[in-house]
């Protein structure tokens, strides 16, 4: 039998050990969960987790990827909270030079490692610039490039910070085109536009796809002599862009790239990108 000390040292040494784990369960149940939407059916994602491209292999599909191995344009990613800690130098090597990093959603988020990744991503070089996951039903257009702007989504002439980017896609919350018309969805991006443009000199770039802008704004082609356009679609090609845009500037292509998956190409030299970023 085990002298007094010894199994007293023993029962010691059991609590201590499993004191962190017990910390760790107790801690973990105390942790703030994201509230789901209002009225949304079950396995709805909660309000924040939207992120660039949520519905594009959804709604439509995945039909290939363009040859990396003929690739000239400068190679981009875009991030959220989803990649948390992104390994910036990894893409830096693998020859990614700019990148976009989700700042806000609606008036109601901010993306919390937004610092971390927008400035990791300079640090090693990059361009980098912030976008907004637009939510047309919960507040206005002005209203929420006042957030953006005001939360990380400001421009400023230093060279390497692109201007910011609307994305504005299917709703992973609920109804595809957020309740609105198509008459007051392009209103409700005329105004989110028009503030941005006032508060930063710039006009906004417009992240979409083709089919969203059809059904939902009905293919309204009045912002593509201003606005640039960022297109989705993970595919062999941009495809059919939507109208009023003779061509894209930025092109999603697949959301199952290496080391962080969403990656991107823009339509031009990397002198081209320089001058879209200092305006």
């Amino acid at each position: 039998m085990p002298r007094p000390m010894t199994a007293a040292f023993g029962r010691l040494r059991l609590y201590a050990t499993g004191l962190p784990v017990a910390l760790s369960i107790l801690l973990s149940l105390h942790q703030p969960i994201s509230p789901p939407t209002p009225g949304a059916s079950p396995g709805t994602p909660a309000r924040g987790t939207a992120r660039m491209g949520i519905g594009v292999a959804l709604h439509d599909g995945r039909t290939g990827t363009p040859d990396t191995r003929a690739a000239a344009q400068p190679e981009g990613v875009d991030v959220s909270s989803h990649q948390r800690t992104v390994a910036w130098p990894t893409l830096w090597a693998s020859g990614v030079t700019w990148a976009y990093v989700k700042a806000t959603e609606g008036t109601y988020y901010t993306n919390p490692y937004y610092g971390g990744q927008y400035s990791g991503s300079r640090a090693v070089g990059m361009l980098r610039g912030a976008y907004h996951f637009a939510t047309p039903d919960t507040t206005g257009g002005a209203a929420q490039a006042d957030y953006f702007v005001d939360h990380g989504g400001g421009w400023t002439r230093d060279g390497y910070t692109l201007p910011g980017v609307l994305d504005i896609e299917w709703n992973p919350y609920g109804d595809a085109c957020f309740g609105r018309t198509q008459a007051s969805m392009v209103s409700w991006i005329g105004s989110f536009l028009a503030r941005y443009k006032a508060r930063t000199g710039r006009d906004a770039i417009i992240y979409t796809a083709t089919s969203w802008w059809t059904q939902c704004t009905g293919n309204y082609a009045g912002f593509g002599a201003t606005n640039p356009l960022w297109i989705a679609r993970y595919a062999s090609t941009p495809g059919t862009l939507p109208a009023g845009w003779p061509h894209h500037t930025f092109w999603q292509y697949t959301s199952t790239g290496p080391t962080v998956g969403d990656h991107d190409r823009f339509n031009g030299t990397q002198d081209g990108l320089r001058k879209l970023a200092t305006g």
